[in-house]
């Protein structure tokens, strides 16, 4: 295992970074950097025995073995990323353990021919999180364990955000130098509120705002080699009058853009030219919700055609239960299933969900599929 700066402490490391950042990559450092890439396609991954990010990385449940099992299966489709989700308290706990058990998960990565985008923040779902033992998975419902980052009492507590510094300074610079990374997903839909869901704090959207330029200049004082981004998911982006204050700071920070859209393909492609004026690498760093009519079917050749990369939700069907659709949260799904799936590439077995799916995956990365004998 390939330990970096680990004879440190973390935490010194972390306060010790210059404070002078680099800037955000010019247009043409970032289409050089994408030019030298291959046509990215992957999935957001989380082990199928995991219902969130603690009980991806944290010790008493971090699983290697499954890791490579499972990016063995994303690997045989020629996927060539993953989407990771990281957790700032997972730092806090144990900075130490936790870079090395990301660092182990890195060299698994590594073997797979898997570059993943690593996401620092998170916006989504459970609002208080803790790390330790998680619940067990809600029955029939979407996603029901995941958890934000920082959680809305981190985030509203002025005193916290050293920590949240340390943690992403940290962090990045662990692995600044790295080429098993592909690049760092700065916050996932910052503004994102889950409706009333979960117990937020009433200014969310205001704090992430005022925070989101700062933990991109975290992650910059780290001088990583990788490009930062941030997906933007929401609102009108034809036009910067219309564009929300948090996709402002998104659109105007990332070295890279990236952006969710889980719709049909035409307004999948009208996203896509919405951020061709940025000009720009653009990578889909969410897709694939088949019964709201994103499908691998339609989506993946066009953004072939599109050279846009693409990365679905979901790669084996577990504890996330994401195989069911979002209305699972009014209405679970424990008397019946959801007539077709509505994420995940492969059931827990490691069988295809469909195979045409995965074939027609290999046949748009360049592998193409065997031939079947006479």
């Amino acid at each position: 295992m390939r330990l970096r700066r680990l004879a440190l402490s973390l935490a010194t490391l972390a306060l010790s970074i210059p404070s002078v950042a680099q800037t955000r990559w010019t247009n043409e450092r970032a289409n050089a950097w994408y030019a030298s890439q291959p046509w990215l396609v992957g999935a957001n991954y989380i082990p199928s025995d995991a219902i969130n990010q603690f009980e991806m990385f944290q010790a008493a449940t971090f699983n290697p073995a499954i890791n490579d099992r499972e990016l063995g299966l994303a690997e045989g489709i020629v996927m060539n990323t993953m989407r990771v989700f990281l957790q700032d308290q997972l730092w806090q706990q144990d900075p130490k353990g936790f870079v090395q058990r990301l660092d182990a998960f890195l060299a698994i990565a590594a073997r797979h021919h898997i570059r993943p985008i690593l996401v620092l923040f998170d916006s989504c779902w459970e609002a208080d999180p803790h790390p330790g033992p998680q619940h067990p998975p809600i029955p029939g419902v979407h996603n029901s364990g995941w958890v934000q980052s920082p959680g809305g009492p981190e985030l509203s507590n002025p005193a916290y955000e050293p920590k949240l510094k340390e943690y992403v300074v940290g962090v990045v610079s662990a692995f600044a130098n790295d080429d098993r990374i592909l690049a760092w997903d700065i916050w996932n839909e910052p503004d994102n509120t889950n409706g009333e869901r979960f117990a937020e704090p009433k200014n969310k959207v205001e704090l992430v705002a005022a925070m989101l330029p700062r933990a991109f200049a975290w992650a910059r004082s780290a001088h990583p080699t990788q490009p930062l981004t941030s997906g933007v998911w929401s609102g009108n982006w034809s036009d910067p009058s219309k564009e929300s204050a948090v996709t402002k700071i998104q659109l105007a920070e990332s070295d890279i853009i990236t952006f969710h859209n889980y719709g049909w393909p035409e307004e999948f492609a009208a996203r896509v030219h919405e951020l061709e004026p940025h000009h720009r690498p653009i990578i889909c760093t969410e897709y694939m919700a088949r019964g709201a009519g994103s499908t691998f079917d339609t989506i993946l050749p066009l953004a072939k055609k599109l050279n846009v990369g693409a990365i679905n939700w979901g790669l084996v069907a577990g504890k996330t239960q994401t195989w069911l659709p979002w209305d699972s949260w009014q209405h679970p799904y424990v008397l019946s299933q959801p007539t077709i799936w509505f994420h995940e590439v492969f059931r827990h077995d490691g069988t295809p969900y469909r195979k045409h799916e995965t074939d027609l995956i290999q046949q748009l990365t360049g592998r193409g599929v065997p031939s079947k004998a006479n």
